[in-house]
């Protein structure tokens, strides 16, 4: 066991064991000497799936080159038999506890990470991991303490450096799918990372933009110059204090969407510095429950970590979190249809500047 994120008065202390098909389980505890990691999964699994092969495509595993899109495609089928909204008595992701054996040997956790059963990527392509935030499967993460915020992100930093560290790693994605209206399989509160061997599209699209603004305006960062003029404006930013600030883009593609960006540059999570860190909880804690007051109910949402590429362009880049909805107005979902989902233009249903000015009203 060893600390990571020290600070005067507190720690994490990290450790890590295997499942017993093989999988890397790693404890995030709040507290030393738990013993967390020596509980041995006792579970009858079969060794895991192996990876990809061929490494760039097959017929069940693997990644497939759109020519016309100029893009990766993953394709994962066996995923198809992954669990899907299991009762809350058989959650794989709650501690095992008695007649109840689970993805967490321990009967306890404060916050979990562990590579994931049914992978979209698999070594040796990628990795996949899921994230638990707490143990209470009725919570949520706007339920969450800032001192277990501050955990998560710790946790997401650490594996941010492991999986960046892997050869075949080109971008790290950190992100959480809340609801059913998302797509979630399991409803207790809990994140994924996905180690990208492309860099995705949206990042690219976002580097592109980025270079081709600096080559016209004479190295100028298109993130700097962008972050600066909504602050300046006002009308769109929700919350925000010395260290970050939250706002509702310009051009936003969902009715209610928000950017939190650090006020400082930095590329990617590990490269925040302590003040950000320990800032970040109580803001994203606040936009979160806006979120959630805005109808009066759980909003489903996607929170969206976007990170450098791992190897490339990195000056480019201004890590951010996007965070956004899928609902438009109190029973009513934004659905995909033909202009998005077939052309990818998207018609936003909810002016920016009025979204921005709802989440300020509202009362968390």
């Amino acid at each position: 066991m060893c600390p990571v994120g020290t600070q005067s008065n507190w720690a994490i202390w990290k450790s890590s064991a295997r499942l017993a098909d093989g999988r890397e389980i790693v404890y995030f505890d709040e507290k030393p000497g738990l013993g967390r990691d020596q509980v041995a999964d006792t579970r009858p699994l079969p060794p895991r799936m192996p990876g990809p092969q061929p490494p760039r495509g097959g017929p069940e595993w693997g990644i497939r080159w759109d020519r016309l899109a100029g893009e990766w495609v993953v394709i994962a089928a066996a995923r198809q038999d992954r669990t899907f909204l299991p009762p809350a008595d058989q959650c794989p992701l709650d501690p095992s506890g008695p007649g109840q054996l689970t993805e967490i040997p321990a009967d306890s956790y404060d916050v979990v990470v562990i590579e994931n059963r049914f992978p979209s990527l698999a070594e040796p392509l990628g990795r996949c991991e899921v994230v638990c935030f707490t143990p209470d499967h009725d919570a949520s993460f706007a339920a969450l303490s800032p001192r277990r915020v501050r955990t998560v992100l710790e946790a997401w930093v650490d594996r941010t450096q492991a999986l960046g560290a892997l050869p075949e790693t080109r971008q790290v994605y950190c992100f959480e799918n809340r609801g059913e209206e998302i797509g979630v399989t399991l409803h207790h509160p809990h994140g994924q990372i996905y180690a990208f061997p492309f860099v995705a599209p949206r990042l690219a699209q976002m580097v592109t933009q980025a270079r081709e603004y600096a080559a016209t305006r004479d190295g100028a960062n298109l993130f700097d110059d962008m972050v600066a003029a909504e602050v300046a404006a006002g009308t769109r930013v929700v919350t925000g204090n010395e260290h970050w600030v939250a706002f509702v883009p310009e051009a936003a593609r969902w009715p209610y969407e928000v950017r939190i960006f650090p006020t400082v540059r930095v590329p990617d999570l590990p490269a925040l510095d302590e003040a950000a860190r320990e800032s970040f909880g109580p803001l994203y804690l606040d936009v979160l429950r806006r979120f959630d007051a805005l109808f009066g109910q759980p909003a489903p949402y996607i929170a969206a970590w976007h990170q450098a590429p791992v190897r490339v362009d990195r000056p480019l880049a201004y890590l951010h979190l996007q965070l956004f909805s899928v609902r438009r107005a109190p029973g009513k979902l934004k659905y995909l249809a033909g202009s998005e989902s077939a052309m990818g233009v998207f018609i936003n249903d909810v002016r920016p500047e009025q979204a921005a000015r709802m989440l300020r009203e509202v009362t968390p």
